[in-house]
């Protein structure tokens, strides 16, 4: 059985992207592990925003907010 025009087609595609032209798939791979590192740095900025954040009554867990509110504080 011979295969199909589409498997063909998608074949023929992978070909295409795969030794189509120099560099293409190393240069794809180095934008995704840019934007990867950009991803993971703002994660990072982000959990040190919230760190460096003074801890307000809403803020704090409900048990703490009670204990707060006994001792006047």
């Amino acid at each position: 059985m011979a295969p199909h025009w589409t498997g063909l087609l998608i074949v023929g595609l992978l070909l295409l992207v795969l030794f189509g032209g120099r560099g293409k798939i190393s240069s794809l791979m180095g934008d995704v592990a840019n934007g990867i590192t950009a991803f993971r740095k703002g994660l990072k900025d982000d959990n040190e925003a919230e760190e460096a954040k003074p801890q307000s009554p809403t803020n704090l867990p409900k048990d703490e907010i009670r204990e707060s509110e006994k001792t006047g504080g």
